[in-house]
């Protein structure tokens, strides 16, 4: 039997376009909440800077300062931390990504953004992702997905197939959509049988205002963690036999041709 598993949601009010100072940001925040060795640090999208479209100042390379910060973490605190970046494109533009770190310091994954906000003008900036995987931490397969993508029940029933028992969205949601937020999320946690983790961002920025909501919910689509709208630190337990009592009790994903 898999032991049950601590996430801890870091929803962060981050300074526009100020890599030093949101690192150090999440450095406290994450200290503060004393996660034991073995859990999962999630931060939201492009934690470094805020949704800036700002190219020359958002878009990093490979192993970058941003990447070298997740892995100080997940050092520091013997976690698996996941978190968002840009990272440079050889055309110039950029990949909008959420990394997954082990405490070695190894790449557990790198996702690229399906589906970039074209309403915000981010399909002009990052290319897009093509395609959804999964990673195993602790005896969970675990898939990460960004924001937008979101309101495509497609990309989740990608990672279904594949595996996925927990899906991580990582977030800039701003609060005129909260509540699509919160529906949906409900949404492919019902759906796929599966938990559904939520970080989003507060606070504001030039363009935005956000009311955080991050949230876990289970694989009945019950909300098991808030963080309302402050910047905080909260925290939950994934337990993988919930997902696979669930799924042995209720034929959806086997009637959908995802589970034989």
């Amino acid at each position: 039997m898999c032991p049950k598993t601590t996430v801890h949601l870091v929803q962060l009010d981050p300074i526009w376009e100020n890599h030093a100072a949101n690192h150090a940001k999440v450095k406290k925040l994450v200290a503060d909440a004393n996660p034991q060795p073995g859990a999962l640090i999630v931060l939201p999208e492009m934690f470094s800077t805020g949704f800036s479209m700002n190219l020359p100042l958002t878009a990093e390379p490979e192993n970058g300062p941003t990447e070298q910060f997740l892995r100080e973490i997940a050092a520091q605190h013997q976690c698996c931390v996941i978190g968002g970046l840009v990272t440079k494109t050889p055309d110039g533009r950029g990949w909008n990504q959420s990394l997954a770190i082990a405490p070695d310091g190894t790449l557990l994954t790198r996702y690229t953004k399906n589906r970039p906000f074209s309403l915000g003008g981010e399909d002009e900036a990052h290319h897009a992702g093509t395609k959804v995987n999964v990673f195993d931490w602790q005896g969970l397969k675990i898939a990460l997905l960004i924001c937008y993508d979101l309101r495509f029940p497609e990309l989740a029933r990608d990672a279904v197939r594949v595996g996925a028992e927990v899906l991580i969205y990582i977030a800039a949601w701003p609060v005129k959509r909260i509540q699509h937020w919160i529906t949906l999320l409900q949404a492919r946690a019902i759906e796929n049988l599966c938990y559904v983790i939520g970080v989003n961002r507060c606070g504001t920025d030039p363009l935005f205002t956000y009311t955080g909501r991050s949230l876990v919910v289970d694989p009945h689509g019950i909300i098991i963690a808030d963080a309302a709208e402050q910047e905080r630190v909260i925290s939950a337990q994934l337990d993988p036999a919930i997902v696979r009592d669930w799924r042995s009790q209720f034929p959806a994903l086997k009637d959908a041709g995802l589970q034989s």
